[in-house]
């Protein structure tokens, strides 16, 4: 298998329900596939603070939690969530991890995820 160095841009994230900015693929024959995301950053394009959350919504359908909840932005900056930290996604082939977002302000916030997939 090849690993695959991608960015996943999500303009204007929504303010009233989760948006998926990333979602683990099957491998190829529904096989079973991990990804690592090296970097997430969250952008505030308003002239002011606001609040963003990033949810990860675990393949099994249990487990799910925030990598980050509610965490400020003050106007005009970025937050980059990873800090250095590596996580680890999977898709068993039949169902897959998500990673979500949410933001106080609606098309306040833009996401850049970047991740290595086929792991």
């Amino acid at each position: 298998m090849a690993n695959d160095f991608k960015r996943i841009c999500t303009p204007s994230i929504s303010n009233s329900s989760n948006s998926t900015i990333y979602a683990v693929p099957a491998g190829p024959s529904s096989a079973a596939l991990e990804s690592i995301v090296i970097g997430i950053t969250m952008a505030n394009k308003t002239s002011s603070g606001v609040t963003a959350s990033i949810f990860l919504d675990n393949e099994d359908g249990s487990n799910d939690v925030y990598i980050v909840k509610d965490a400020s932005i003050p106007a005009g900056a970025a937050l980059e969530v990873m800090s250095g930290n590596k996580l680890v996604l999977m898709n068993d082939g039949t169902n897959g991890d998500n990673l979500e977002a949410i933001a106080s302000a609606g098309s306040a916030v833009d996401v850049t995820v970047s991740v290595l997939e086929d792991v």
